[in-house]
């Protein structure tokens, strides 16, 4: 073994010495546990199990809580001694004081963790510097069986132990420890490392015994060491202490709320110890929930914000996914995330804190710069899997052109242990070191670990200016950011989405969530349409107090390990039990608005209006008023069912009401359908399907156009192998061989202006009920789908092989859409193998195209002239049973004229999803409605999209935010069908930039691609 190996070999196991030399037991704590299953409140604490537990007992099971007390004395031996408390429940802990408020967490040693990072446990309670030698120790914690990620390690009590700490061998250790780390990471035959060795391995010859003089003489020596300092950085790191928290993942929402404390706690503490100490947390509803749960906590951390020690981190009310989540509510994140934090703080968030989020959305960068947030930090891109992204640092830019200066920390990873080697990695490997002088450090250990510990803080106060080391201050991460953004125009600059070559299975896992997240988008767009119509015509006040809560709720279950399908089971029965509740309060609210505008339209009298019942029946009886609402930006004219299976054409212009009736009725011509032949056609297309369901044939029966490409088939539903998890399937799931389903009834249908065939599927235990619908004058083909998924370990998908060639296919995201290539020439294509889009996926020639549009699906693939669409995985981690359930979606083909542009694919992206609402007029004083059609929003432009109009936040004006749809400079203008006093342009936080010039109620806009545009409008009173 070589001569430097022994050495090094000898300086650790000395370092072990001296860490099991440092905590002396000098007496036994008596413990008690008062165990429930879900926690209780420190006035009920004793209203559980009492347990008598001592050292090695069992105490609990998985998820479940204890109230502990601990007692014992101090012996009189401890006198001037510096005491401690060591407690390790196996489980996260939190002591609080005598009022229940909490003080410090711990968290169990044997904790799950990346060890290479450091070690998890926190288990050190301080309780004198110099003891008298006769206090008396009486603490209650609350506690979890769990650790870090939620897992089950025995819940036993570990110990529980009043002891000394000897502070001249603490010292000692971590001055060896950071010594030593750094010597090891210096170069070979450097000066610098062969003197810290040298002075290392001097002290284990000193320390052959464990005297308070040969610790003082080791101190010494090394302390030389400890003392030279560096020259004129080449870079400086930033330290800002760190615990990412999950909101929800492998543990329920109720435990985070606890982890929160446990983590507040500890930082509250190590601040009182560690005065260079700087915090930093994010996300506002974690904040909120301590304010809720913990108000003395909460006003703790207000204080030291306003020491500005504490760092709140931006700007979205949680770490949100970016995929699946619609633009509104990305805007809407950010909005009630910097609210929070400038009404609680009164600071201005200026950058994104997404450390660990799965993939970034290209029309990010422009949420951002029009909300003020001019950063971002991230992390997660290290784990792609073929291509490194090549910048830590770096401009990036979204499709309208946008740019947000991004930084990576470029040791990758949110938890670092603030070590020698943590600053020797981020050096080394800092892919743009050749012109940024900062990197960020994120310190500490999060998902319950309390952050920061004592070993972080006693490195960091070594490596300041540590010869061998590039220098590190703890500081915010806005100050970090405003030195990084002094060289901003000589960073590089990434345009387009930032895709994470991992965990594409979160674009579909946990179907039923993503479907509730939709339907709750689209439900609550139509609810301020209606909210800000109600209110101006009909006085009704508008419901912003419940709107605003509604749309928290719905924001916290867009969290990036809810929403993509990674969290445990208990949090998907959670979060679709209350999905239900909520949808069902947007939907009453929605009816009762609607209600009561096509009351007013009927002329009710005030009491007739007030007296309304609730309701958004789709129909009404002969000699009632039905008003139809269209909540979309343009003129539509479709057929609906009334009461009695009669069938009504209405044209409902653009954001605007219309009266259903005679004058609006027609006669059907209903599609034909052969079962001979089994065939489905209207005017435009035919439909044919083979023996086992899938379709062989849509001809364009108008431009005599083959849309399936020949010999293959569409909507070829297949199974596949998935022996993946929530995150993650394999990439090369199609060389497996697919599955077909096995096609066991099919029968036809005709009604109204719609026909069509009904398929029944069945796969294993699984049964699938497709209705596949054709309507008169419509090119699109609806594929309505119910599911009862009874399969483990399976993937679902539906393919479309087209008669069309093309280089790249057009995917809608938010606020606009992407391009992304249709081939694998390079690593960089084939990584992107599973793509996210939202409404639609195009596939376009010229002249020709076919989209693939769907109502609550989010993974797609498009390779040659392939649309596929994945619609379930049944992955038996972390949820052994995710998306064993029935499920209903529909998905649709919509062949085209022209590129996805000049055919607005968009527009039927938008119908699929967002119905045509209908209110019915009752009461004693109503009348036949009003046959006059009413718009009371209206883009001039047809690629310009209305996606929200609701009440300001801090006002009576009404906000308009609109988009440009197609990527082009578009000439347009607002029109408003509401007396309009004034307009104004503002920023996504409402703020007032420009005044508008309107003319005849219509104001004039100029949109660049992609830009978004919000204007916020004065109506005048009735």
């Amino acid at each position: 073994m070589p001569y430097e190996t022994v050495k090094f070999d000898q300086m650790r196991s000395m370092l072990g010495r001296l860490q099991e030399y440092i905590y002396q037991p000098i007496s036994t704590l008596t413990a008690t546990a008062w165990v429930t299953k879900e926690p209780v409140a420190y006035a009920e604490r004793m209203s559980g199990q009492r347990l008598e537990v001592a050292a090695g007992d069992r105490w609990g099971e998985l998820w479940d809580c204890a109230w502990f007390h601990f007692e014992g004395q101090v012996p009189i031996d401890a006198r001037g001694s510096k005491v401690v408390l060591l407690i390790d429940v196996n489980g996260e802990l939190c002591l609080v004081d005598e009022a229940g408020t909490p003080v410090q967490g711990l968290t169990n040693i044997n904790s799950e963790f990346d060890y290479s990072l450091g070690l998890p446990g926190k288990r050190v309670v301080h309780i004198s510097e110099s003891s008298s030698g006769d206090e008396a120790i009486d603490l209650w914690g609350d506690a979890g069986c769990n650790d870090l990620f939620g897992r089950y390690r025995s819940g036993t009590l570990k110990e529980a132990v009043i002891a000394i700490c000897r502070e001249n061998v603490r010292e000692l250790y971590y001055d060896a420890e950071v010594l030593l780390e750094t010597a090891e990471k210096l170069p070979q035959g450097s000066a610098r490392k062969e003197k810290i060795a040298r002075a290392l391995y001097e002290v284990t010859l000193i320390l052959t015994e464990m005297t308070d003089e040969r610790i003082a003489k080791a101190s010494a020596l090394l302390h030389e060491q400890l003392a030279k300092r560096g020259g004129d950085p080449a870079l400086t790191i930033s330290a800002v202490g760190h615990a990412h928290i999950d909101l929800a993942w492998l543990w329920p929402i109720r435990e985070t709320i606890r982890k929160g404390a446990r983590t507040f706690s500890t930082a509250l503490r190590m601040m009182e110890r560690y005065p260079d100490y700087i915090f930093g947390a994010s996300q506002p509803q974690l904040y909120e929930w301590v304010k809720t749960h913990y108000p003395a906590l909460y006003e703790q951390v207000k204080e030291r914000v306003k020491e500005g020690r504490w760092e709140p981190q931006g700007a979205m009310w949680v770490e949100s996914d970016t995929n699946v989540p619609g633009g509104e509510a990305l805007v809407r994140q950010v909005l009630y995330g910097k609210r929070y934090f400038l009404q609680e703080f009164g600071q201005e968030m200026k950058s994104l804190w997404m450390p660990d989020v799965f993939g970034y959305t290209a029309s990010l960068p422009q949420i951002l710069s029009k909300s003020g947030v001019d950063y971002m930090m991230t992390q997660k891109l290290s784990w792609s899997t073929y291509n490194r992204h090549p910048h830590h640092t770096f401009m990036w830019e979204g499709i309208d052109g946008s740019q947000v200066l991004t930084h990576m920390p470029p040791e990758d990873t949110y938890n670092s242990p603030a070590a020698p080697r943590s600053i020797v990695k981020a050096e080394a490997d800092y892919l743009d070191k050749n012109v940024a002088d900062h990197a960020l450090m994120l310190f500490g250990i999060g998902d319950g670990g309390g952050g920061p510990g004592e070993e972080h803080l006693e490195r960091l106060a070594r490596e300041k200016n540590l010869l061998g080391l590039s220098p590190v201050v703890q500081e915010p991460s806005s100050a970090f950011f405003e030195k990084l953004a002094e060289k901003q125009a000589s960073y590089q600059t990434w345009r387009g989405e930032l895709y994470l070559e991992k965990h594409q299975g979160t674009l579909t896992s946990q179907a039923r969530n993503k479907r509730y997240n939709r339907k709750l988008e689209k439900a609550l767009r139509e609810l301020e349409f209606a909210a800000v119509l109600a209110s101006s015509l009909c006085g009704i006040a508008y419901p912003q107090a419940e709107l605003e809560e509604i749309w928290k709720e719905v924001l916290l279950y867009q969290f990036h390990d809810i929403l993509p399908g990674s969290s445990i089971k208990r949090v998907y029965d959670e979060s679709l039990e209350h999905y239900a509740l909520l949808l069902e309060r947007v939907e009453a609210l929605l009816a009762e608005r609607y209600e009561a505008i096509a009351l007013q339209r009927t002329a009710a009298s005030p009491v007739a209006v007030a007296a309304t019942a609730v309701t958004s029946d789709a129909s009404a009886p002969s000699g009632e008023a039905l008003t139809v609402f269209n909540s979309l930006p343009w003129e539509r004219t479709e057929w609906f069912e009334s009461e009695g299976g009669s069938w009504q054409r209405v044209t409902v212009p653009a954001m605007g009401i219309a009266a259903a009736g005679a004058a609006q009725s027609a006669a059907p011509a209903t599609p034909t359908v052969c079962t001979v032949q089994r065939t489905i056609e209207n005017e435009l297309l035919k439909v044919t399907f083979s023996e086992n369901g899938a379709i062989v044939s849509v001809f364009d029966k108008v431009h005599n156009r083959e849309v399936v490409l020949p010999g293959q088939s569409a909507n070829l539903l297949q199974v596949y192998d998935d022996k993946g998890d929530a995150w993650d399937f394999r990439q090369d799931y199609r060389e497996t061989g697919g599955m077909p389903l096995a096609l066991i009834e099919s029968s036809s249908f005709e009604s109204g202006p719609t026909a069509g065939v009904i398929q029944c599927y069945q796969y294993g235990d699984s049964v699938i009920i497709q209705k596949v619908v054709l309507t008169e004058g419509s090119r699109r083909i609806d594929f309505v789908t119910t599911v009862d998924w009874k399969e483990e370990e399976k993937m679902l998908r539906t393919s479309f092989p087209l008669n069309i060639r093309s280089e790249r296919a057009a995917c809608e995201i938010q606020f606009g859409y992407l391009n992304r290539p249709t081939h694998r020439n390079t690593m960089w294509d084939y990584a992107k193998d599973e793509i996210c889009a939202h409404q639609y996926v195009d596939l376009s020639e010229p002249s020709y195209g076919a989209a693939l549009l769907n109502d609550c699906k989010y993974g797609y693939r498009a390779e040659g002239s392939t649309l596929d669409l994945n619609l379930l995985r049944s992955s038996k981690y972390p949820d052994p049973e995710a998306d064993q359930a029935e499920h209903m979606f529909t998905y649709s083909l919509y062949p085209h004229v022209g590129d996805h542009v000049a055919a607005e694919v968009y527009k039927q992206g938008y119908e699929l999803n967002v119905p045509l609402r209908t209110a019915r007029a009752e009461g004693e004083h109503s009348q036949p409605a009003s046959s006059a059609a009413q718009s009371f929003f209206q883009p001039a432009h047809p690629s310009v999209m209305i996606e929200a109009v609701k009440k300001a936040e801090d006002s009576d004006a009404i906000i308009v935010r609109l988009y440009e749809t197609s990527g082009a400079s578009v000439q347009s203008a607002l029109r408003v069908g509401l007396p309009l006093q004034d307009a104004w342009s503002t920023d996504l936080m409402e703020n007032k930039q420009e005044q508008l010039e309107a003319v005849d109620g219509s104001i004039p806009l100029a949109f660049a691609p992609f830009e978004i545009k919000t204007v916020m409008l004065t109506i005048s009173a009735k």
